[in-house]
Parts: C-alpha cells; sequence; structure tokens
C-alpha cells in the first residue's frame, strides 16, 4: 500500500470463502473498513491448500474486488493460518540470569522466548507462536509482568502453536503467487478472537468457538491471558454434505435449505412443514420435511460441539480455578445457523452468545461487515493494523534519535557552523548501545515490543519461510 501508510489489508483463506478485508483506524480509534473483496474458496479443504492454482486464482478474485473497491493497489497483507494440522501444548522454561543485580528487561524475557522457540517437534512441524502464560521469579508466582523486577531465575509457562511447516509454506506460495507480499501470520482463532472478544470476558474466563466451511477453531482465555488453542477438523461443509445425502439432492441446494430452513433444534419443526425442490432437468420437485432436516443438521452440530465441549474439559474449564465466567463466544458462518445457541447452552451448560464486531466498527459501515463470519477478517485487519502501529513506534523512535543528534550540531545562532553528517541507523543502534540518555528509549522501545509475541513471531516466521524460498 504505497499511497497510504496508515491502511493494512487481512486475508482470511478460508475452506468454503476467500475474504479480503482493507481498512484503517479513524480518530477514535475505530476501523473504517474502505474495501472488501469475497470469493468462493476453490482448492483449499478443512483450512489446507489443496489445489495450488485453484487457491490462487480465488486469492486473485478477491483481491481485484477489494482493490476495485478501496481504488488502491494491494500489496502487503496479514494472513490467517488454521487448519486439521495446527495443535498446540503447554511448555514451562526457565533461564538463570548472570545480571541479576539489574532489573529483568525485555531481552531477558525474549531470551527466554528464544529458548521456547528451540523446542524439538516431530519432523515436519513447525512452532508457529510461542505466548508467555504466567511467569515466576525465583519463588514469586503468578507474575503478570515481569519487567523492571529483581531476579536470579527468571521461569514461565507458556502455551505453543504448532503447525506443518508444508501447509504454511503452500499458503505462502499462494499469496506470493498471487502477487501479494506476506507480512503477518496469525492463527485464526486469535484473530477471531481480537475482533469478537471483549477484554472483560478474557478477564473473566471465556472460550470461542469459531465455526468455519472446514473446520471449528477454538481459543480460551482466562485473566487476560490465551490458555487453550485447539482446531477441530469439522465445520459447516460436513453438515451441508450430511443434508445433501439425507435428502438425496445437490450440494448448492443443501446449502440454501441448511442456511434458509436449517435449524439445530428438531423440536421447533412440525411434521407438516414441509419444503419443495425443483427438481434437476424436468424432474418432479421433490419434497422434504423440515423436521427431517432439522434432525440431520442436529445430529452433526451436535457432534462438532460435543468435540469442542471436550476440548474445553481438556483444559480444566469445569475446574473453580479455571472457571468460564463468561461462557462462550461463538462466531463463524455456522453460529448463524437457527437456535445454535440454544443447542450449545444444552450440552455445555454455559452462557453462549453470538459474536459480532460491531464494537470495533466504525458508524456508517454496512451491518454485513459485524456479521459473525467476517470476524476472522476484521481480526486480521485488526492485527495488521497492530504490526503497523508498532513498526511506526520503533521507527519514530529511530528517527527522533536523528533528529535529536541534528540539533546538537547546530550553533546558538541557529546557524550551521559546517555540513551536518545525519547518522546511519546503524549507527544509531551501536549509539544505542553506550549511551545512558539513548538506553531509556531502547528500554521503552523494548517494553513496546513484549507486548507483540505474536508479531515478533511472525516476523521471524516469515524470515524463515523466504529463506526456505
Amino acid at each position: 500500500m504505497e499511497n497510504n501508510k496508515d491502511i493494512a489489508v487481512g486475508l482470511d483463506i478460508g475452506t468454503t470463502k476467500i475474504v479480503v478485508m482493507v481498512g484503517k483506524k479513524n480518530e477514535h480509534g475505530k476501523l473504517e473498513i474502505i474495501g472488501m473483496g469475497k470469493a468462493k474458496s476453490q482448492g483449499v479443504s478443512r483450512g489446507v491448500v489443496s489445489n495450488i492454482t485453484q487457491t490462487i486464482n480465488s486469492i486473485s478474485e478477491a483481491v481485484a474486488q477489494a482493490e476495485s473497491q478501496c481504488g488502491m493497489k494491494i500489496q502487503d497483507v496479514t494472513v490467517g493460518i488454521a487448519g486439521q494440522h495446527i495443535r498446540s501444548l503447554q511448555h514451562s522454561d526457565y533461564i538463570t540470569r548472570t545480571n541479576y543485580e539489574e532489573v529483568i528487561g525485555p531481552e531477558d524475557v525474549k531470551r527466554l522466548v528464544n529458548q521456547v522457540h528451540k523446542l524439538s517437534m516431530m519432523p515436519g512441524e513447525e512452532i508457529i507462536h510461542v505466548l508467555p502464560q504466567e511467569f515466576k521469579i525465583d519463588s514469586q508466582s503468578d507474575v503478570r509482568e515481569p519487567i523492571g523486577m529483581y531476579g536470579r531465575r527468571l521461569e514461565a509457562n507458556f502455551h505453543v502453536v504448532v503447525g506443518q511447516i508444508s501447509s504454511i509454506k503452500n499458503i505462502a506460495r499462494c499469496i506470493k503467487s498471487a502477487g501479494l507480499n506476506l507480512t503477518g501470520i496469525t492463527l485464526e482463532p486469535i484473530a477471531s478472537s481480537v475482533a469478537s472478544l471483549s477484554m472483560e470476558e478474557k478477564e473473566a474466563g471465556v472460550a470461542l468457538i469459531d465455526i468455519g466451511g472446514g473446520t471449528t477453531d477454538i481459543a480460551i482465555f482466562k485473566d487476560n491471558v490465551i490458555r487453550h488453542t485447539a482446531v477441530i477438523p469439522f465445520g459447516g461443509n460436513i453438515i451441508t454434505e450430511d443434508v445433501k445425502e439425507g435428502c438425496s439432492i445437490i450440494e448448492r441446494q443443501a446449502e440454501l435449505l441448511k442456511t434458509k430452513f436449517g435449524s439445530a433444534w428438531p423440536g421447533e419443526n412440525k411434521e407438516t412443514e414441509i419444503v419443495s425442490i425443483a427438481g434437476l432437468r424436468g424432474r418432479e420437485p421433490k419434497e422434504i420435511s423440515l423436521k427431517k432436516l432439522s434432525q440431520i443438521i442436529h445430529a452433526r452440530i451436535e457432534e462438532v460441539l460435543q468435540q469442542a465441549y471436550l476440548e474445553m474439559k481438556n483444559y480444566g474449564c469445569d475446574e473453580q480455578k479455571k472457571k468460564l465466567i463468561a461462557g462462550i463466544v461463538m462466531t463463524g458462518g455456522g453460529s448463524k445457523l437457527k437456535h445454535i445457541r440454544q443447542l450449545t447452552e444444552f450440552v455445555t451448560g454455559m452462557d453462549v452468545r453470538i459474536g459480532y464486531s460491531n464494537e470495533h466498527l466504525a458508524g456508517g459501515q454496512s451491518e454485513e461487515l459485524a456479521n459473525p463470519e467476517y470476524a476472522t477478517g476484521i481480526g486480521l485487519l485488526m492485527k495488521a493494523l497492530e504490526k503497523l502501529e508498532d513498526d511506526k513506534t520503533i521507527g519514530g523512535t529511530f528517527e527522533n534519535l536523528q533528529n535529536k543528534e541534528k540539533v546538537t550540531q547546530i550553533n546558538p545562532t541557529g546557524l550551521l557552523e559546517e555540513p551536518v553528517n545525519v547518522p546511519t541507523t546503524q549507527e544509531v543502534l551501536q549509539e544505542m548501545e553506550i549511551s545512558p540518555e539513548v538506553e531509556a528509549v531502547k528500554e521503552e522501545v523494548g517494553k513496546k515490543r513484549s507486548k507483540s509475541f505474536l508479531n515478533h513471531w511472525s516476523e521471524k516466521f516469515i524470515q524463515m519461510l523466504k529463506e526456505e524460498e
């Protein structure tokens, strides 16, 4: 995006659709969507690329739509990753500090995170995200923010997200072949949570269930920290497949039946409620009972919800310490299914709401954008804008250092005694190593960085992908 440095792009490569969101933040910090593109996803199965050419074509189609709306060329994108190859694990690690007489700084935390990133994974797997949870300093446990404290031993619990490197490289290749530059990677349930969950919910304890076309993504938060993530390889498409088989109709008709007349609660339909489906090539119309339709949908969606609830129980949501006070928030296209909220409450025994993105969007925009099916796209755009702000903060800090250097070379009369040699960024960095004055700025930048672990590892991961090309 050469014309406007305040604009960012989120790219959601889903199983059923590919969505491109172009936007910026207004003066109140709300999102202004200036362009959106949507294309039917071809070549993606359960969140994993299965046909490179078809996926490239679908991405290009969605990008072209977004470009025509926003009137500018799209270059840099932040993409979401999901799929059945994603798994997560908990890990504890520690470092011993030799300079324990000094306070813990961002470099110490970064060294600890780096150590976790060197964990041995199964063949073909790569660590995508390393997310710190609680820290422990010497004998003091449950430390939220270790920076600025004293201690010799720094320990932490981490949530580590792992994925198949080949699947991620395939996505990277599709993006590159579509003429785009990959600048950020975010796990899709994390992106959806950014758009759908409030800070109060994350603090109280909440589970996000994102029912997409090919996968159901889960993210659990407690005390404002992500505690558990999972990807279930079932979504809305498997329900459509069941309707297609159960009613002996084609896929397009099954999808329409599901979205227009389907319900997750069969008790709501009477035996006498019938819908007529046009026959193929002059054949007799087919009559389908809405009760039978709802029974087919109910059986499958209940199975998906049971799997999601099992993941929540694996985290320990029924324990008092890990109790999710805010219950469940549902997003994704599957959450638009009629009576799904009631069924989820019945299966889990927890409070449930459908997640909309209204609170993040500026007024006067299409209501469609706040729909749960666009939560991942909105979240990816928000992550892209967050990265943009991080880069600006650090870039601005270096610029201020350079300006400060210029001022010191001007005499009291305001006239230059000799031509000014503006230092390079490298020289400024070298200066930072020895100047106590600049060290304060360096620490401030470090703190900003420490709050953006996702961005840090996204950059490192993308660099690794480029090196392997």
